[in-house]
């Protein structure tokens, strides 16, 4: 059985609102041979908020390519990054504690993983697209480099062209994977992961749920991996805050979802409630205060740094020890110092440890005889 959606949807052009034809057409081919994936295209026209970014409605790709006949654009891109190996890589690289010993302390991967799930969470209950919530969480923080926002900060301060993740993240699903080919992603997938640090707004309701999503997690999870770290405890959140969102972690979490569901339905905006709003904020400034700038939790960054900052400088004067796709890229025009960032931000923890030891700690000289 088929239904014909007479939802009506705003164009990007003007605000003025049209009927979905394309629903129309897809009840007319019904049962005649239509591919899977149309027929998904068509029950997103038919079961999504009118505010949802639709996948017949995608701006597209920098490279057109044939459609996969089962799987919608969004859904294919989800696809693509969590097949590619900046994803894998995530892993092993630092949340908010470098190379933990723990087996329970967050990686960048599981940090990535609670944004996708926070994020279609909500994706689903405000009938937004959630293959393409999936798709920007799953991407947003390709990026980062090895021991988390101290790699970052490091490279962004000698490389005189400047480095942030969410560009980066950008860059590797543009011209990094595949060997240079990069992943083809949607526009508005790419949109969302770019824009979805704090002080940048993405263009689709989807991108903004990440955006939101990114904060929530990090906020909350870094709290319960403080706690295990034994340098704060709940007591430590002023009362107020608490009482707004809520005296534990579980609560917290829930009450912050559950507060962007109610304020953002049937609405064209992301939003929270401006209480929770306001102290949402004041813990993620507690968060910085208390955590992020902990002298305990942050007391090997410094080395961190400095190792990253010998590595870059080595491979400035040894360029040929990049790998050949990168080389390639230098090649063709690309900035020396972009290809060694390109490298080193692609490092895991472990493997920029390996590599700072090839270079630069004496290895003890073995001979045979006597």
């Amino acid at each position: 059985m088929s239904v014909i959606c007479n939802k009506k949807r705003k164009t990007e052009k003007n605000a003025e609102y049209i009927y979905c034809n394309y629903c129309v057409a897809g009840h007319l081919k019904w049962m005649n041979n239509i591919s899977i994936r149309e027929d998904i295209e068509r029950m997103e026209c038919v079961t999504l908020s009118p505010y949802a970014t639709l996948s017949i409605h995608s701006r597209g790709r920098d490279d057109p390519e044939e459609q996969c006949d089962i799987r919608p654009v969004f859904q294919r891109d989800r696809d693509r990054i969590l097949h590619s190996k900046s994803f894998r890589r995530l892993k092993n690289k630092t949340q908010v504690f470098l190379t933990p010993k723990g087996d329970h302390y967050r990686t960048r991967m599981s940090h990535t993983l609670e944004v996708s799930q926070n994020a279609r969470t909500i994706a689903k209950a405000l009938r937004l697209n959630e293959d393409l919530v999936e798709a920007i969480a799953l991407g947003h923080d390709l990026g980062h480099t090895p021991f988390g926002h101290a790699g970052e900060n490091i490279l962004n301060e000698i490389y005189e062209g400047g480095f942030k993740h969410n560009e980066q993240s950008v860059r590797i699903v543009e011209k990094l994977e595949k060997d240079g080919a990069g992943l083809n992603l949607t526009w508005e997938v790419r949109d969302g992961i770019l824009n979805h640090q704090t002080s940048l707004m993405p263009h689709t309701l989807e991108g903004k749920i990440v955006r939101l999503s990114d904060k929530i997690a990090y906020i909350n999870s870094d709290f319960d991996d403080a706690i295990r770290a034994q340098l704060l405890c709940e007591d430590d959140i002023p009362l107020e805050i608490r009482k707004t969102l809520g005296f534990d972690t579980k609560s917290r979490l829930n009450h912050m979802i559950h507060n962007i569901i109610t304020n953002s339905m049937d609405k064209d905006d992301i939003m929270m409630s401006g209480e929770s709003a306001q102290a949402m904020k004041e813990l993620r400034r507690f968060m910085f205060e208390n955590l992020y700038k902990n002298p305990v939790a942050k007391s090997e960054e410094v080395k961190a740094k400095a190792m990253l900052e010998q590595l870059y400088h080595y491979y400035m004067d040894h360029i040929d020890e990049l790998p050949d796709k990168l080389l390639v890229m230098l090649d063709n025009g690309e900035d020396r110092g972009r290809i060694v960032c390109d490298y080193i931000s692609g490092m895991t923890d472990q493997y920029a440890i390996t590599k700072f030891h090839e270079y630069f700690v004496p290895v003890a000289w073995e001979i045979d005889g006597y």
